[in-house]
């Protein structure tokens, strides 16, 4: 069995598809999706799939490129995160792709979920572009480490990857992994410990192979999870229970088999 540890159910592409992502889920013993908030304004969207379906599960937070939404206040995060089927802060972090110039409001929203992952005991579901030294001192500066949690869309390089599982953070997967030019991350896959990785789709983007440039869905997770078997020269079952494993260890409000 597998877990989608990271997509985005709520999103146009998937949203009016729900029935027929649960079926697909089931046809490739994908058991769970963790359905992840990306905005205030759209997060009763993401609880109620949570709310509405046994394996799916809800985070809150407020994305990196989110620059003009409402934002949620440190109350406002810690409500939620009492909900029995709200699991993660995030997803949050830093992105000085899209962002140039005076970041301090980026740094700042970071900074306010990693108190609210600390004051709720719940991981944080971490998002860094071409900002990894900047996310990391962050992480450090705020006791990130005695919560957790997972880098997603994992795309940096070993030393960035060697540095977040010394803060105890797990590193996350995508379809990149499956792509021919993704040597960095390919390195990456086959050198985290088994007992610190996840797997996920980040629906509706980044399909892997085969499925490159289509609609992303849950699903898929499972050719992530036999490319980096493939990689790490194991068996494939090997990788879906490890990585199973590890989700119900991070996120550990999810009960097992449920």
């Amino acid at each position: 069995m597998l877990i989608d540890s990271h997509c985005h159910l709520n999103f146009p592409d998937l949203a009016n598809r729900i029935d027929d992502i649960r079926a697909n889920m089931a046809a490739a013993d994908v058991t769970h999706a963790l359905v992840i908030s990306v905005n205030a304004p759209r997060y009763p969207e993401v609880l109620a799939l949570a709310e509405q379906f046994d394996n799916f599960y809800a985070t809150v937070g407020v994305h990196p490129d989110e620059q003009t939404v409402p934002e949620f206040s440190l109350e406002d995060l810690l409500a939620a995160a009492a909900h029995p089927k709200v699991v993660g802060i995030g997803e949050t972090g830093l992105d000085y792709h899209w962002h140039k110039g005076e970041l301090t409001w980026q740094r700042d929203r970071f900074r306010l979920h990693i108190q609210a992952a600390r004051q709720t005991g719940l991981p944080l579901i971490v998002h860094t572009r071409e900002a990894a030294e900047d996310t990391l001192a962050i992480l450090r500066e705020e006791g990130a480490a005695e919560v957790g949690g997972v880098m997603h869309c994992f795309t940096e390089d070993w030393t960035v990857a060697q540095a977040a599982l010394d803060l105890g953070f797990y590193i996350s997967l995508s379809g990149i992994v499956t792509f021919k030019n993704a040597a960095v991350v390919k390195d990456v896959a086959r050198r985290v410990p088994l007992d610190r990785l996840l797997v996920e789709t980040d629906a509706p983007y980044l399909a892997p192979m085969p499925h490159r440039g289509k609609t992303n869905e849950p699903a898929f997770v499972r050719h992530v999870a036999e490319h980096i078997a493939d990689l790490r020269g194991v068996p494939f079952a090997t990788l879906a229970e490890a990585t199973t494993a590890n989700f119900f260890r991070l996120f550990s409000k999810v009960p097992h088999g449920v």
